[in-house]
């Protein structure tokens, strides 16, 4: 998959299959358009592509109202990859692109940049300056310019519409079986393993550390809390684990968003190493304890719950 980031002035590439949007979470309505851009396209011979937005326009907009990311753009840019998308544009998604009128984002963006000449959109697409553009404006703008416009209509199950504002009401409620049902997949982070403080070696649990967030750049955890996890990317198969994701209010106060995870019985040095730690159920939410002593014992109940629930999915 070829990824093309910031703002290219002009791109000239082979006519491509095109769909626009953030895709935070890649879940199953997404991937059900996805599917059918990748099939039509190849149908079609044309390039599969993906237009879509860095930041999210939400967080340039109003950062401090934005809702919390659900998938970083590694983890977003894998999941396009896996589904076998040939092409994403990153748009650098700033007030001189917020400004483009509808007409000028279809000119400019889906014709001359992009050499579109069919796009697949969700029902409820809108685009260009305030939103003002809709289907029937790109409907009419196709039948100008020459490129094929068609719709999908948005994707539920059991009459619960399938979006990421679902996704981001169960992860923020610990919901872990609904966001992987939602997803597909279970929900997972992914990132290089950074050096920490070493106070999980010192207190028995040592951990690898991802960096998630941090509160200078307004990025908040789709979900926080201990969670029984597993880790993939340094076995052939899952490691079991225990994470914790939040902003350890024991031992710091300066806001970071850390992803700490312990695996069982696992000694190697990993730093600069990617991998993926999927959550897989929330034990409970974060504390602030009084002392280290203390908080050493939560972590040894939150491992205990967390082997217990690999040893019971060991029987199933």
């Amino acid at each position: 998959m070829n990824v093309f980031r910031g703002s290219t002035p002009f791109f000239a590439g082979p006519a491509c299959a095109l769909t626009i949007g953030n895709f935070d979470g890649v879940h199953r309505g997404h991937r059900a358009l996805l599917n059918q851009l990748v099939d039509g396209a190849r149908e079609r011979g044309l390039v599969s592509c993906v237009l879509t937005f860095e930041p999210h326009p939400k967080e340039f907009f109003s950062p401090e109202q934005a809702p919390p990311r659900i998938l970083n753009l590694r983890d977003k840019l894998a999941a396009l990859a896996e589904i076998g998308i040939d092409r994403v544009v990153v748009e650098h998604f700033n007030s001189a692109f917020a400004r483009l009128s509808p007409e000028e984002f279809v000119s400019e963006i889906i014709v001359k940049r992009l050499n579109t000449k069919w796009i697949l959109i969700g029902d409820d697409f809108c685009y260009g300056a305030k939103r003002a553009g809709n289907f029937a404006s790109l409907k009419a703008a196709g039948e100008k310019y020459g490129f094929e416009v068609s719709s999908i209509q948005t994707i539920s199950d059991d009459g619960e519409r399938i979006s990421s504002s679902a996704l981001r009401t169960a992860l923020a409620n610990g919901d872990m079986k609904q966001a992987e049902k939602l997803l597909g997949r279970p929900y997972g982070i992914s990132g290089h393993v950074i050096h920490g403080r070493q106070l999980g070696r010192q207190l028995g649990f040592p951990t690898l550390n991802l960096a998630v967030a941090n509160h200078l750049h307004h990025r908040k955890p789709a979900t926080t809390g201990i969670f029984t996890a597993q880790v993939l990317g340094l076995s052939d198969k899952p490691l079991p684990a225990v994470a914790s994701l939040g902003v350890r209010p024991t031992v710091e106060d300066e806001g970071r968003v850390l992803l700490e995870t312990h695996i069982f019985d696992y000694q190697k040095d990993v730093y600069g190493k990617i991998i993926t730690v999927e959550l897989l159920e929330k034990i409970r939410d974060e504390e602030k304890y009084d002392d280290l002593d203390t908080l050493t014992n939560a972590i040894a109940q939150d491992a205990k719950h967390a082997k217990n629930y690999f040893q019971k999915k060991s029987y199933v």
